[in-house]
Parts: structure tokens; sequence; C-alpha cells
């Protein structure tokens, strides 16, 4: 059967497939329209199987507010040529607003979805044979409820945030979305730090602070020798600087081993205060929960005064119950 010109914008336009894809499955399936929608569609099966190891490092974060529910996606594909086409970025617009109107809860929900000729899922994999780029949808999160200010950073499709207010306040909400996305909090406050990461915090702070006070008593012990190690005993510090202040020398092979054996001998003798630890260690949480907790932060607009103290200056009872934030690039 003859593919005319017609036949082949007709199933483009079904499947936004490229020409040379919609010719060859209209060929292949002798004309039948139905038929080489599969094999477009067996394609990016196959495509996506093939690329299942590759890295989907780049994509299309979306966020949307609708009806007393809030949500964000990213549609992730391989490169950023991708990311930034028309018609992946309408996917992508697409599936949120399915999501929203569907109020899912779970990512599975939102693949589950029907959206064209087929589900979410379809569609993802559909669009990853068109592109030859593997293809996944990652990130979902959502907040159920009144008063949320959601944005996109810059409008650049790869940072969204959603803050929800406990009353109608959205030029603060707004503000604090803006927060979220330049200040990266972990958590509200103090007390929705999970315990876990309470302690992983402060098992680090403690070993920071125990180091410190060993490198203190080594570099007096190294201040001693007299030797030249440079600026704080810079040649000092390991052993490629070491080597480093023979080969320049600056210090014979024989005062390197003096080195290497001052601070072997000051390591396993240091005088620990424990005390002293256990309080620079608190001190550090603190910084921790200053740095961390949305309500703790300074204001980003104002370093004088703190988020909570920025919401309270317009009410006093104003404050932010829940926050989402999610970002294609490395924090």
């Amino acid at each position: 059967m003859a593919i005319t010109m017609e036949d082949i914008k007709k199933l483009r336009a079904m499947t936004g497939a490229g020409l040379a894809d919609v010719k060859k499955a209209l060929t292949e399936a002798d004309g039948d329209f139905e038929k080489a929608q599969e094999i477009i569609r067996q394609k990016g099966q196959a495509i996506a199987a093939k690329r299942s190891d590759r890295e989907t490092a780049n994509g299309c974060v979306q966020v949307k507010s609708e009806n007393g529910f809030s949500a964000i996606i990213a549609l992730k594909c391989e490169t950023d040529f991708v990311a930034n086409g028309a018609d992946f970025v309408a996917l992508a617009k697409d599936i949120i607003a399915v999501a929203v109107a569907n109020k899912c809860k779970t990512l599975d929900e939102v693949k589950a979805l029907p959206l064209g000729e087929g589900t979410v899922q379809d569609a993802v994999v559909a669009r990853s044979g068109i592109t030859g780029e593997k293809m996944e949808l990652d990130g979902y999160m959502f907040i159920e409820g009144e008063n949320v200010e959601v944005y996109n950073h810059m409008n650049k499709n790869t940072l969204c945030t959603m803050v929800q207010t406990n009353k109608p306040a959205a030029e603060q909400a707004h503000a604090i979305a803006l927060q979220v996305a330049s200040m990266k909090p972990v958590a509200l406050d103090e007390a929705s730090v999970p315990q876990s990461v309470k302690d992983e915090e402060l098992k680090i702070a403690i070993e920071k602070t125990k180091l410190e006070q060993i490198d203190r008593q080594v570099n007096g012990a190294l201040n001693k020798l007299g030797l030249s190690l440079g600026k704080d005993n810079y040649y000092a510090s390991n052993e490629e600087h070491i080597n480093e202040a023979v080969a320049k020398k600056m210090i014979t092979e024989e005062e390197a081993a003096l080195v290497r054996k001052t601070k072997e001998e000051v390591a396993a003798n240091a005088k620990i205060n424990e005390q002293m630890v256990t309080n620079i260690a608190q001190g550090r949480m603190k910084k921790f929960y200053k740095d961390s907790c949305l309500l703790n932060q300074e204001y980003c607009m104002d370093g004088s005064m703190t988020v909570a103290e920025y919401l309270k200056a317009a009410d006093k009872e104003l404050t932010v119950v829940d926050f989402k934030r999610f970002s294609l690039v490395a924090d």
C-alpha cells in the first residue's frame, strides 16, 4: 500500500514521533494506523529497556495547586536538549495536571492514570521511543489542603517548591516558597528533624570537635620541633605534603620521619576535654538547627529576623505547617 504524506502527517500528529519513524512504522504496518501506532509504542519500550542503566540527570520539574491539592513531579531524561523540548515540557505539564486532578498520593498512582491512548507510564515510554532517551518519573510529592503557594524557580523547570500556611497569606507564603528554594531547609523546625538525623549530626559534631582538639595538640608539638613546615604546619598535614616538603628540600628525610613519629605519638596520647567537646558539639547542633530548619533560618530578604519572626510580623498567629522542595540539580 502506498504511503502518502497525508498519512505520515496524520500519524505524526497522533504520536508525536519523527517523520522517519512514522514513515517506517506505516510502511511496516502496510498503512494500518492502529498497527503503526503499536510499532511506535513497542519501539519506545525497546529503547527504555536498552537504556535502563543510563543516568537521567536532566528533565522537567512541574508544580501545580488546584482545589485543595498541590503536587510536584519530575519527568527526567538524559540531556538538557530533550528536557527543554516543547513536547517534553508539555508532557510533564499534562502529567502534573492529571495527578493533581485525581489527587494522587503515590507515584505508582500517577503512572497508572489514563493519559492519551494509554496510561501516564505508556506516554512516558512512547516519548522515550520518540527521543531515543531513557525517561522516568521521579520526585513525586504532595500537600493536601488549602493555603498553599507553589513556585517554579525562575520558570526554568529544574526546581519547584510548595509552602502551606495555617491561614490565608499568599504574599508571605510566596516569599517563603522562595526561601525554601534558595536555603534548602531539611525540616520545618527542630521537632520535625528525625531522631536518626539528630543522632547522626551529633555524632559528626562530636567527632569533628575531638579531631580539632587533637589537631591543636599535634600542631603545638610540631611547632616545638622548629622545622620549616609552612603556615599552620601545612606541609605536615598529610603524607603527600610531607613528601612534597622533602622534595622541595624544606626538610630532610630524617626530619620527615620525626614529623611522622611526633604526629603519631601526640595523636595516640592526646588529652580530650570531654566537657568541652560536649559544649562545642551542642553549639554545632544549634547551628545545624538554625541553618537546616525552615522556621529557624534567617529570612533571606532580611537577615535581621528569622522566618518565624517574618511571619509573625505580618500576623502573630501565622506560621508554616508544611513545605516541599524538589530539584534536579544536586544541592
